[in-house]
């Protein structure tokens, strides 16, 4: 393990951070090179042309899609953050990173996963009121009304995130080894002493941006299970068709913040290990599960493709 303070020209104190996730990895680090890249390339690919294909055709210009489309746009915000330092680092003899920097990536990470809360819920809402409402849809899912779910679900976690950045900027800390891949919340190791006032923001932030959302989608698709339960075959139908790729992506997202959440607490090194394995996977997920599974979005990618194919 190393550690790192350097002092720039001008009396300007920089401290870095040494990222201690890659130690021991050997060899093995340009082989996780090429793969993070592959799923860099693929993911911002996928995630540009599904987007691309929502803005092309009016046919989709729904609050549905245009929430699928925030998704993916937080996905190419979040791997543009993360994937250039983070590949930069498998190649680098000693992976740093400034402690500035270090709060920008813990910043982008928790209010990019907070914004994917509130849109799954946004998302939810949407299939509640088209499924349960269908004849009051047009009123209630207004184009101003979508408008204003979109900020919100940006900003209330950016402001939220602005508050913990701002707690932690001035914290003193002991030790500068990270034993993480990129700065997560496991930066908090790195203090002195346990703050209580983070402590106790942290529990209200965990609680408004994530549990808070996730209970109001967990009672909106059982209402929505229930109400179609009782209903016809064809309201079954529409449900499992447009509920059940929100409810792979609800669950998955939500097992990957819960291990976030929870593995800090065990101090090992599996915590490394499975945030790489999180890096590797997740990120290509939505974009797979909205391309295949969405009827409408899976329709006009077969287009496009088969028409690029014969060109």
């Amino acid at each position: 393990m190393f550690e790192f303070e350097f002092f720039m020209d001008g009396g300007l104190n920089v401290t870095y951070i040494a990222l201690g996730g890659y130690v021991g990895m050997g060899k093995f680090r340009y082989l996780y090179f090429f793969i993070m890249l592959t799923v860099y390339i693929l993911t911002m690919f996928f995630s540009s042309t599904i987007m691309c294909v929502i803005w092309k055709h009016k046919n989709l210009h729904e609050p549905m899609y245009f929430f699928i489309a925030a998704l993916l746009l937080n996905s190419i915000v979040y791997n543009s953050a993360m994937y250039p330092k983070l590949l930069g680092n498998f190649v680098s003899e000693k992976p740093i990173i400034s402690y500035s920097a270090c709060l920008i990536q813990f910043f982008i990470y928790y209010t990019l996963c907070a914004s994917d809360f509130f849109l799954l819920s946004a998302m939810a809402y949407d299939r509640y009121v088209s499924i349960c409402k269908p004849l009051q849809y047009p009123t209630i899912m207004r184009t101003t009304t979508v408008s204003v779910i979109l900020c919100l679900a940006w900003l209330v976690p950016a402001c939220q995130l602005a508050v913990s950045v701002i707690l932690v900027i001035n914290t003193k800390f002991c030790h500068l080894n990270l034993k993480s891949f990129f700065c997560n919340n496991s930066i908090y190791n790195l203090f002195c002493i346990s703050s209580k006032e983070i402590a106790l923001y942290d529990v209200y932030a965990l609680f408004s941006m994530a549990l808070l959302p996730l209970l109001f989608i967990l009672f909106t698709y059982t209402r929505i299970l229930i109400i179609s339960y009782r209903s016809g075959r064809n309201v079954r139908r529409k449900a499992a068709q447009t509920c059940l790729p929100h409810l792979i992506v609800l669950f998955c997202f939500s097992c990957l913040c819960a291990y976030d959440v929870i593995i800090i607490q065990l101090g090992s090194d599996l915590h490394s290990i499975m945030t790489l394995q999180a890096f590797l996977y997740y990120p290509l997920f939505n974009p797979v599960i909205y391309g295949l599974k969405v009827k409408e979005i899976f329709k006009h990618l077969k287009k496009l493709f088969c028409r690029a194919k014969w060109t």
